[in-house]
């Protein structure tokens, strides 16, 4: 029974619904989809798995290094590795096969986005083995695995950003960051120390406070970017989108008490869903009508 069920082990190991962040990645081909042929597309969807494929390495290395705190954790003591159900050996010995696949497959796409997988690989070790344990610099760590998926995209399928895009997907990611840290404040209130040791150098003012200063940011920066990044000037008409989307996760995190899993929310809320969807669509339309 053990071994039939080992591969649904594995990848809950790997955590798919974690994937969902990688998605970051087609960013490149929605803002030049009028302009991408299918084998970009093609490019795309590889650089997604391998992101995907080497995410999931993180995520064992984390685990491995986290198993004895996760046990004492509401939600993360069933994962595998924390709840026994999957050898700390054999996870490490299926991550350092699908690392290898997954560096194999990037340097056919770009060579560049090689070795973009190592450094977004080390930092996330670097983070969880100790930058995590770091006040502010551990919610950076978090940002800046974002920008390195946005720039991802463009590397497979050779189209640069502006610097006003990787700004606004710093900023937003800040603000997701720091949102997660305030849910684990919140979830964790009486045992923060024995969870994770930065959470007691964080308050609810200070976390706050740094989220009005994010949000107040992105929405300019977003702002700007529309204006500035050499397309269409009709993009501003996805402002208000942008706006209410964060908005709406402020809701959730100070009114419901929700926001310690982004890709989560993404998914069960429906406002946040659907505002996602109209913003796509939005985009598309705009490139396809007004240029």
């Amino acid at each position: 029974m053990f071994h039939r069920q080992l591969p649904l082990i594995i990848v809950k190991q790997l955590r798919p619904k974690q994937w969902t962040k990688n998605l970051l990645v087609f960013a490149a081909p929605l803002f030049s989809f009028e302009t991408v042929s299918p084998i970009a597309l093609y490019n795309s969807l590889a650089g997604f798995l391998s992101l995907c494929f080497v995410s999931g390495c993180v995520y064992i290395v984390n685990d491995y290094i986290d198993r004895e705190v996760d046990r004492n954790h509401p939600v993360k003591r069933y994962r595998p590795m924390a709840s026994g159900e999957l050898h700390p050996q054999l996870a490490f010995a299926f991550g350092a096969l699908i690392m290898m696949a997954s560096l194999s497959l990037s340097y056919l796409l770009n060579p560049l986005f090689t070795l973009l997988l190592a450094f977004y690989f080390g930092i996330n070790v670097a983070y969880s083995i100790r930058l995590k344990h770091v006040v502010i610099i551990d919610i950076m760590i978090i940002a800046a695995g974002f920008v390195l998926r946005a720039i991802a995209g463009g590397l497979v399928i050779h189209v640069p950003f502006t610097p006003w895009f990787l700004l606004c997907t710093m900023l937003l990611s800040l603000f997701l960051a720091i949102g997660k840290r305030r849910h684990e404040l919140f979830l964790l209130e009486n045992i923060k120390g024995a969870h994770r040791k930065v959470l007691e150098q964080y308050s609810y003012e200070l976390l706050d406070q740094l989220s009005g200063i994010v949000t107040t940011a992105t929405i300019i920066s977003y702002s700007l970017f529309t204006f500035t990044s050499g397309r269409t000037i009709h993009l501003m008409w996805t402002i208000p989108l942008v706006i209410y989307g964060m908005f709406r996760y402020l809701y959730l995190i100070h009114i419901e008490k929700k926001g310690g899993a982004p890709d989560k929310v993404l998914f069960e809320d429906r406002h946040i869903l659907i505002t996602v969807i109209l913003y796509v669509v939005s985009v598309v339309a705009i490139l396809a009508y007004f240029e």
